[in-house]
C-alpha cells in the first residue's frame, strides 16, 4: 500500500509556521528541546489531520494546535512536582518572560519556598488531603475514597489546611496578601 503523497501547499504552510510556532511555544517554556519537541508535534498532528483541506485559517490551526500542547505541558509539570515535591524544588524555574522585572521573580520564588515550608508543616494526611484537591483536581469523594476516610474527614482536612497555610502566610513578615 503507498502512502499519499503530502500537499505541497501544507508542506510550505509548515515551513511557513514553524519559526513562528517554535517562537510561541519557546517564550511560554522554560526549556528550549521542550519548545523544540512540542513544535515538531504540532505539525506532526497538523500532516496526520486528515481534514487539512477544509482549515480556512491554518495558522490559527496551528497555534490552537500549539496552546493545546503547551497546557498538556503544564499540567504533566504540575503533576509531576506535586507527585515528586522533592525533586520540583531543585528545579523551580520561572516560567514567564521576567527579565524585565527580576524583582518580581525573586518575590515569587521567595514565596513559593515560604508556601513550600508551609505545607511541610501539616500533618501528612492533611496534606494529601490539601494536595489531592488542589493540584491534583479530585472531588471530596474521590479523595475520601482513595485515602479510605470519610467525606466529612476530608472536608475538615482540607478545610484546616487551607487555615493553616492562609493563618501562616500572613503572619510571615515581608509577605503581603492581597486585599
Amino acid at each position: 500500500m503507498s502512502r499519499p503523497k503530502p500537499d505541497p501547499s501544507s508542506a510550505d504552510a509548515c515551513r511557513g509556521f514553524y519559526a513562528d510556532i517554535l517562537y510561541f511555544l519557546r517564550k511560554r517554556t522554560d526549556n528550549a528541546s521542550d519548545a523544540a519537541d512540542m513544535t515538531q508535534d504540532v505539525f506532526t498532528q497538523w500532516l496526520g489531520y486528515r481534514d487539512r483541506a477544509k482549515v480556512e485559517q491554518p495558522r490559527a490551526f496551528l497555534f490552537q494546535m500549539a496552546r493545546n500542547l503547551l497546557r498538556d505541558h503544564w499540567r504533566k509539570q504540575k503533576v509531576r512536582h506535586t507527585a515528586h515535591p522533592d525533586h520540583a524544588a531543585m528545579d523551580i524555574e520561572p516560567v514567564t518572560d521576567e527579565q524585565h522585572d527580576p524583582m518580581a521573580a525573586a518575590l515569587r520564588l521567595q514565596r513559593l519556598e515560604q508556601l513550600k515550608e508551609v505545607l511541610a508543616e501539616l500533618s501528612p494526611r492533611r496534606r494529601e488531603a490539601l494536595m489531592l484537591h488542589r493540584f491534583e483536581g479530585l472531588s471530596q469523594a474521590q479523595i475520601a475514597e482513595r485515602m479510605g476516610i470519610s467525606t466529612s474527614m476530608v472536608e475538615k482536612h482540607i478545610a484546616l489546611a487551607l487555615l493553616h497555610c492562609k493563618r501562616r502566610l500572613q503572619s510571615d513578615p515581608g509577605t503581603e496578601q492581597p486585599e
